[in-house]
């Protein structure tokens, strides 16, 4: 069985979580405070899941999910992920990052520094614009009329199918916006980012985005 080792127990890293075990994956969840913090949440999740490190958790990660801050994008383990599938949640809010100048002058893309920070890793960026109660409140079949789509952008073909299948085992469907360097389409104060959209209108969204310097 399929283990998700979940970087982070925020409110996503823990609805994902908890998608996870009620699809039959098994978790291995990790965040900043300690295994110790975390036993409320894996009594919810039952024996599917357990509390680790972010090193254990990377370690024992068929698939991994990095759900921190993005100003921490640096401590997440580089060699226990080397040659896995990486699911990037992150988005760039400078008020709680910090300021990061090649995210300010559009550079690069908060998925391409974890990319760089991961060089073996094959990131997929996913998740990044949805509320957490939603990942389970919009979930819907497959098939379903509709049905809420979600974005993934990466840049190897297996990661993001493994991604699209994700999405739809947890009920949404998948808008792939192509390589990494185009997940700027789904960043923060983009038409995408938040509303609850069907794969027709997400598309629109992702059209109609624009660089943070050529917002008004």
């Amino acid at each position: 069985m399929t283990t998700l080792g979940i970087i982070g127990a925020g409110l996503i890293g823990s609805q994902l979580a908890r998608q996870a075990v009620a699809n039959g994956y098994d978790v291995v969840i990790s965040n900043s405070r300690g295994p110790e913090t975390l036993a409320e949440l894996i009594a919810e999740l039952g024996p599917r899941a357990r509390a680790a490190t972010a090193a254990e958790a990377a370690q024992a990660a068929d698939v991994a999910v990095v759900t921190i801050p993005l100003r921490n994008y640096r401590r997440v383990p580089v060699e226990p992920l080397a040659g896995k599938i990486v699911l990037d949640t992150n988005n760039y809010y400078p008020e709680r990052d910090g300021v990061i100048p090649e995210l300010e002058d559009e550079s690069t893309t908060t998925a391409e520094l974890l990319q760089a920070h991961l060089p073996t890793s094959k990131v997929v960026k996913t998740f990044n614009h949805i509320l957490a109660a939603q990942i389970t409140e919009d979930a819907l079949p497959s098939g379903a009329p509709n049905r809420r789509a979600l974005v993934i952008a990466g840049d190897d073909a297996k990661a993001k199918a493994f991604a699209t299948t994700l999405y739809d085992q947890f009920g949404f469907d998948t808008v792939d916006v192509g390589p990494l360097s185009e997940g700027w389409r789904i960043q923060r104060d983009t038409p995408g980012y938040g509303p609850r959209r069907t794969a027709e209108e997400l598309r629109a969204d992702l059209a109609a985005a624009k660089r943070y310097r050529d917002l008004p």
